[in-house]
């Protein structure tokens, strides 16, 4: 007796993870607003029908190029604060690594998380990337008060400024990245930053 075997669907003629990647560097290099579906089906080597099949639409690929980010190339800041012993140690660990990666040669300079929704005119694009900016804020500023009820921590100090403070020093540092600013010249701002801490 014949046995039939069961149809596939067709497999994907591209590889996914690939052509992920080349979506995160373009989105990180132009930004959300600038970056066109023709231009990402061209970067990824695929074609629209395929994008849209393997990712949804731009705005999908989008919050799946940040989640890739985040764990990826952004990770760092979330590596430091959370293995070192205090806030202080692992903001200074976190601004010393933000400049190597953020003038790293392998990638576009910056960090996607600041840049890629500058001039954004998606609202809910240009939201959902600044909660996570302002919820990256609000874990440090719980760090710091940990460190400040623990006594690691002077008790004037102001949690909610501080974490302020470095997530615009942060900021700023990522954008000097984009304008030109080497490693060295950002880990100048870094250890300066770490100064101003109380």
């Amino acid at each position: 007796m014949a046995t039939s075997t069961p149809q596939r669907g067709r497999p994907r003629s591209f590889d996914r993870d690939a052509a992920l990647e080349q979506a995160l560097r373009l989105f990180w290099e132009r930004g959300y607003e600038a970056t066109s579906v023709a231009d990402l089906t061209a970067a990824m080597g695929i074609r629209p029908p395929s994008l849209y099949a393997a990712f949804g639409d731009k705005r999908s690929l989008f919050d799946e190029v940040v989640a890739r980010y985040r764990e990826g190339h952004g990770s760092y800041a979330t590596r430091a604060l959370a293995e070192e012993p205090t806030a202080r140690a692992g903001v200074a660990r976190m601004l010393r690594e933000a400049a190597a990666e953020a003038t790293d040669p392998e990638h576009p300079w910056g960090c996607l998380l600041i840049s890629s929704t500058v001039n954004c005119t998606s609202p809910e694009v240009a939201e959902a990337v600044r909660l996570l900016r302002n919820a990256n804020v609000r874990a440090l500023e719980s760090l710091i008060r940990a460190d400040v009820a623990a006594g690691r921590e002077p008790a004037e100090t102001d949690p909610a400024a501080l974490a302020q403070f470095t997530a615009t020093v942060l900021q700023g540092m990522s954008q000097r990245a984009r304008d030109g600013a080497t490693r060295t010249e950002l880990e100048r701002v870094a250890t300066d930053a770490m100064r101003v801490w109380p």
